[in-house]
């Protein structure tokens, strides 16, 4: 009899590896896809537009790459200016000097929106709500947590407006309608003051001005440890390695060349850097722009989205933006118009509204279950739910997104 049972469990035991191996590969799998959700949609209807349209030459014509390259330059050196420690301390320097709830939420809102501009909306998300987060629960504010995230979401999509580089699909859209740049500011300034307004009256009315709690610790228990040194040499030469990428942006610099300076620069600086890149978002273009010139070439769809576009841009492009999200509708869009103008402004503030409409918003609620799971054990944040956090979330998107589409509708 022992000796049958050993047997058996020599004989299991593979069968137990095999089946823990199976366990983890879904649940990699499972992780994967909750990490690039966006990306295997994008992937999965670019393919399905390949079904009514075939691969042939064509399809080398869809591709941006000089989007493609700026957008790789700013988000790897963006990646080396935060390895740098250069965000971080200059937010933390920031924030440290207030010490009320309201006064910290406007610092914190203030500093994305200003990264919104030079780091790309998901950049300077992906930098300040992790800090927003340390921030607001050693203090002791973690009610005010889910106001917080939703006003940085807002100041990340709406403030990266104002410049080329601030929105992705701005990028694209400059690059592919050949904007001047006095133009572009032209055509942003109002609904870029709108937002700004909208975001201070948020943060001063509904933001409580309540003072620091003083025992406040995070939920471990430990001290928050001090952020490391900014290394200097290091941040001033990705700095000037920004500039030169802003500089092809502007057409002052030829991209391939920047492109090259970014590399070698960083596979001497800061290889971590470019491993580090957001590959998956380079990939969801790639997706958007196969999925856009098909799209472009079906009869029936270029009609009805023909028609959209020359009744009423703005509202086609900010209502694409709902359901699509405001870069696919830029690069699909762009197809079916001459003028960039409502096209410009409608995927911009299309990027309000809906929890799809702009990745930056899915990388906010993504950040908001992340500190959930870490930290829910605290009251407050114990009676927070995710579906709560959707509600409000939609609801201030939706009213600064029916704002902005009055004011622009009858600035127009």
């Amino acid at each position: 009899m022992t000796h049958d049972r050993t047997r058996s469990r020599t004989i299991n035991a593979p069968q137990a590896r095999g089946v823990l191996a199976r366990r983890d590969a879904v649940s990699a799998c499972a992780r994967f896809a909750r990490t690039h959700a966006v990306l295997l949609v994008s992937a999965a209807v670019a393919a399905a537009t390949m079904l009514a349209v075939p691969p042939d030459a064509a399809y080398l014509g869809y591709f941006d790459l000089k989007t493609l390259a700026c957008l790789f330059g700013i988000l790897a050196l963006v990646g080396a200016l935060r390895n740098a420690g250069v965000f971080e301390a200059t937010a933390r320097a920031l924030v440290a000097r207030f010490s009320t709830c309201r006064a910290a939420i406007a610092a914190i809102v203030g500093i994305t929106l200003v990264l919104s501009m030079i780091a790309t909306n998901d950049m300077a998300l992906i930098m300040m709500l992790p800090l927003s987060a340390a921030t607001l629960l050693k203090a002791g504010w973690e009610r005010a947590l889910p106001f917080a995230f939703i006003m940085q979401s807002l100041a990340a999509n709406l403030g990266g407006m104002i410049v080329p580089f601030g929105n992705p699909q701005n990028l694209y859209l400059f690059e592919r309608f050949s904007i001047p740049l006095v133009d572009f500011l032209a055509v942003m300034a109002l609904p870029f003051a709108v937002s700004v307004l909208l975001i201070g009256v948020c943060c001063a009315v509904f933001a409580k001005p309540a003072p620091r709690v003083p025992e406040a610790r995070l939920a471990q228990g430990r001290p928050q440890e001090p952020p490391a040194p900014v290394d200097r040499r290091r941040a001033l030469a990705c700095g000037a390695l920004l500039a030169l990428v802003i500089a092809s942006v502007f057409r002052l610099v030829p991209y391939p060349v920047a492109l090259v300076a970014v590399v070698a620069g960083l596979l001497v600086l800061d290889r971590r850097a470019l491993r580090s890149v957001d590959f998956g978002l380079l990939l969801t273009f790639a997706c958007f722009f196969v999925f856009a010139g098909n799209m472009a070439r079906m009869p029936a769809v270029e009609e009805v989205l023909s028609q959209a576009m020359a009744h009423n841009a703005l509202l086609a492009s900010a209502g694409a933006s709902q359901i699509i999200s405001n870069v696919p509708a830029a690069v699909l869009l762009s197809h079916f118009t001459d003028s960039y103008e409502a096209l410009l402004v409608g995927v911009n503030i299309g990027g309000a509204g809906t929890l799809v409409a702009s990745l930056a918003s899915l990388i906010t609620f993504n950040q908001y279950r992340a500190v959930k799971a870490a930290f829910g054990r605290r009251p407050e944040l114990a009676r927070q739910t995710a579906g709560g956090f959707v509600v409000r979330f939609t609801v201030f998107n939706a009213s600064f997104l029916a704002v902005l589409y009055l004011v622009c509708a009858l600035w127009s």
